[in-house]
């Protein structure tokens, strides 16, 4: 009779997995499914999360400043004669917060580099694709 008083005596265990707390009673010859069970749901919970959080989450791929006027360029927005402020605010607009001087000195580089065009007098130059993208 003592093997069965045993047998119906319930275990209680406490456990915490990662941020996820819990607490069971049952008999010891159930505690083995029951935490797999447990462990089971929190993983795959855990998945959700995570691929839900990379679905949701924007790409975090750093652009320097000359990649993003570049990007610009590919798009057309050059298409059109445009001033640095009109540069600098579109970078801004779209997410990208360069300072001035370093958006400055990238428009000179594509001119030097045969990509946009410069008209224009100091500090009011339009800057104006030279050759169009290449098709993609």
């Amino acid at each position: 009779m003592n093997e069965k008083t045993e047998e119906k005596t319930p275990v209680h265990i406490k456990m915490k997995v990662g941020n996820v707390e819990f607490e069971i009673s049952c008999r010891e010859d159930q505690v083995k499914d029951i935490i797999d069970k447990i462990l089971s749901s929190i993983a795959s919970q855990t998945s959700l999360r995570a691929a839900a959080a990379e679905t949701t989450a924007p790409s975090a791929k750093a652009e320097t400043c000359r990649g993003v006027v570049e990007r610009l360029w590919r798009e057309g927005w050059f298409s059109v004669p445009r001033s640095l402020d009109d540069v600098h605010k579109e970078m801004t607009r779209i997410g990208y917060h360069y300072d001035r001087t370093a958006v400055a000195h990238v428009l000179l580089d594509l001119v030097r580099d045969g990509i946009l065009t410069r008209e224009g007098k100091a500090k009011r130059y339009l800057y104006a694709q030279k050759r169009p993208p290449a098709p993609q």
